[in-house]
């Protein structure tokens, strides 16, 4: 999952143009990473698309991820 995530976040980063830290690891603070919240929200519609659901409207509480492995977390959490 961490990979397919990671894939995507690149290849967003590419095509907005926006550079994405060379470096993603667990800790990494997601605002740090390189996308702002509207990449993050066009990386939840394709990750909808491409694996069938949205761990975010599925959660009972929201639940805000920090950091990129708790947005990970978060699709293996809800994976069906």
């Amino acid at each position: 999952m961490r990979d397919k995530i990671l894939k995507f976040m690149q290849e967003i980063a590419e095509e907005s143009g926006w550079q994405i830290t060379s470096d993603m690891k667990d800790d990494t603070v997601l605002l740090e990473s390189g996308l702002d919240s509207f990449g993050f929200a066009v990386l939840v519609v394709k990750l909808e698309e491409v694996l069938g659901y949205d761990p975010f409207t599925i959660m009972e509480d929201p639940y805000y991820p920090r950091t990129f492995g708790e947005f990970v977390a978060v699709y293996e959490k809800y994976a069906p």
